[in-house]
């Protein structure tokens, strides 16, 4: 199974949407985005893995995932499912964590699922709620991130 890519637009620093098809159908897409065994094994960027993925996928339902780098640090992320439309949609925030457990952004995640023929369609829309002046330092990364993670997906997808 293959993946397509594309950064539609980028309306700010803080906005980002991504297209990605991928060679799979929906509802295996979706799974994959809401099954925490599935999810901790394409999330965040290469070469990062998630020794914590925990999801609660309903509308105020938490999801929690400690991503660890490369060089063994731990970035840790909360959030809130607002909205679930299976296999259609999902809407949550999500919160880098600094080392004292506060927020450094917070970000509103809408991922649109589209049966395409067989493939699937996603969009991801990242839109910044808030974030502190170190958090901003992570915007740098954001469109990379992102990018790795859905490649991660693809990869994951295929086997």
């Amino acid at each position: 199974m293959s993946a397509t890519s594309s950064v539609d637009r980028k309306t700010s620093r803080t906005d980002l949407v991504l297209t990605r098809l991928f060679d799979a159908p929906r509802a295996l897409v979706f799974q994959a985005w809401t099954d925490p065994a599935r999810l901790a094994l394409w999330w965040g960027p290469s070469g990062f893995t998630n020794p914590v993925c925990e999801v609660d996928v309903r509308p105020g339902g938490a999801i929690r995932i400690d991503m660890r780098g490369p060089d063994g640090t731990v970035h840790p992320m909360t959030g809130i499912y607002e909205e679930i439309v299976v296999p259609e949609r999902l809407v949550f925030t999500a919160a880098a964590l600094d080392t004292k457990g506060d927020p450094l952004l917070e970000v509103r995640n809408t991922v649109i699922f589209t049966e395409r023929g067989g493939k699937t369609e996603i969009v991801v829309q990242a839109r910044m709620i808030r974030m502190t002046a170190i958090g901003a330092t992570y915007l740098d990364g954001q469109e990379a991130g992102w990018s790795q993670s859905l490649d991660r997906l693809a990869a994951l997808l295929r086997s």
